[in-house]
């Protein structure tokens, strides 16, 4: 699943003109291009340049890992496709998260890139279903905050899933994942009594990821 992901992303930044490459995406601050260095940095950068970058943020994670976006994110989009097929096979296997955490950040990027240009989901259900599995799981470090879904139902409208006791949320597969990633877009597709409870959730800085 992992290694098809990349492979389809390759696709993705290859259809892309500069414009598009240049928009805003879902994540933060970043760009398409930048949110593409991301997915690329995790599995193309050198083990001792990640650590001197590391070193260099502080030791702050999220910092070093913003900023190797931004670096690879420097290169033409046609080297990070090629990069992405070069490294499709690459066994990296982050801990605590895993596989399933490689899979969620694929598919969730992806969705950071599709939804604000405008593009089909282009999402597979059994991959979605892996992804949804873990959210709730309670190992999706970095992912999903634990209080965030806790007390609440969650149930898809286009998948077989749902997970959890109390106040009812509702929607497509790919909404529910985004708003478990904390991506505020995706409140609006979702209904159902406990969605209020959800957005104050994710809009709580103590919540956010």
């Amino acid at each position: 699943m992992i290694i098809d992901e990349r492979r389809r992303t390759a696709d993705l930044v290859e259809s892309l003109d500069p414009e598009q490459l240049n928009s805003p995406s879902l994540c933060a601050a970043w760009t398409v291009k930048e949110v593409i260095g991301h997915l690329i940095a995790a599995v193309a950068t050198p083990n001792s340049s990640a650590l001197l970058l590391l070193l260099r943020s502080g030791f702050r994670i999220h910092k070093a890992n913003a900023r190797l976006a931004v670096m690879m994110a420097d290169r033409p989009a046609d080297e990070l496709a090629a990069l992405l097929r070069t490294h499709a096979e690459n066994p990296f296997r982050p801990p605590i998260v895993g596989y399933p955490g490689q899979l969620t950040d694929l598919q969730v990027h992806g969705q950071d890139i599709r939804r604000p240009l405008g593009l089909p989901q282009d999402l597979r259900p059994e991959r979605l279903r892996v992804s949804l599995d873990f959210l709730v799981g309670g190992r999706a470090v970095g992912f999903v905050p634990k209080r965030r879904p806790a007390g609440l139902r969650f149930e898809t409208t286009d998948l077989d899933w749902a997970w959890g006791d109390g106040p009812r949320i509702l929607g497509t597969a790919e909404a529910v994942m985004l708003a478990l990633t904390g991506r505020h877009v995706a409140l609006a597709d979702l209904s159902g009594d406990g969605v209020a409870e959800l957005k104050d959730r994710t809009s709580d800085p103590a919540g956010k990821n």
